[in-house]
């Protein structure tokens, strides 16, 4: 017996990745959860543009974004060797929660993980943006990392 169990309602998990120690928390806890029910995983990181922004300040905090998520991405995937989980990355440009939520709908996601917040300075008051409105606009159930 694997311990991985049959499971009809999470087989796609979507985590919210910034980089953030909270976001890196969320992976952590999607892995496991994908390997106890042998659910694939997609860690998802969304580019926020300066706004507004010209043409030649949006393509340097793009590619820098790129560059700073794909080294992200590379230890994450370095974690998730040899765990027999099925992992894919993915990132998009624009507001993260908007995307996160587009995201999950286009792939059909069934749980989306975030941390509790990201690395925005007023969302340590609160919930955090992003959570908050992923858990009144998803279309899948979504849990928030402490």
């Amino acid at each position: 017996m694997t311990g991985k169990r049959q499971n009809a309602y999470f087989r796609k998990l979507l985590v919210g990745y910034d980089g953030s120690p909270q976001s890196e928390k969320a992976v952590d806890v999607a892995f496991s959860l994908a390997e106890c029910l042998d659910a694939t995983v997609l860690i998802f990181a969304v580019a926020r543009p300066p706004e507004p922004s010209t043409s030649v300040e949006l393509e340097a905090v793009l590619d820098d974004a790129k560059e700073h998520f794909e080294e992200g991405f590379k230890k994450l995937m370095e974690k998730a060797h040899g765990r027999d989980l099925h992992v894919s990355t993915a990132m998009a440009v624009g507001h993260p929660a908007e995307q996160i939520i587009h995201r999950a709908e286009l792939d059909g996601i069934d749980l989306i993980v975030l941390g509790r917040r990201g690395r925005s300075s007023i969302s340590r008051m609160m919930l955090g943006s992003v959570s908050e409105r992923a858990l009144r606009y998803a279309h899948c159930p979504v849990m928030v990392v402490h």
